[in-house]
């Protein structure tokens, strides 16, 4: 999968049009989660707290070109949070 963004050691990849709901992958630190683009939630999977947090505060910045990828599959790197 291609990776999008890596940010305070997580990762976060996407396959585009992998399989519903329109989805990311991030790890951390061994484990893996997913996160729904659309609702801004975890899907599957778990994370640390924090980095659910910290993945779901750049997945709000992102959420539109999330989307745009998703759709397209058009994938390329976003900026990490910061």
């Amino acid at each position: 999968m291609p990776e999008i963004a890596r940010f305070y050691g997580i990762i976060i990849t996407l396959k585009y049009r992998d399989h519903v709901p329109p989805h990311i992958h991030a790890e951390y630190g061994g484990q893996e989660a997913t996160f729904n683009i659309n609702t801004l939630s975890l899907h599957k999977g778990n994370l640390p707290n924090r980095a659910q947090v910290l993945v779901l505060d750049w997945m709000a910045i992102h959420q539109q070109a999330l989307i745009q990828m998703w759709d397209t599959g058009v994938v390329y790197k976003l900026p990490p949070l910061v």
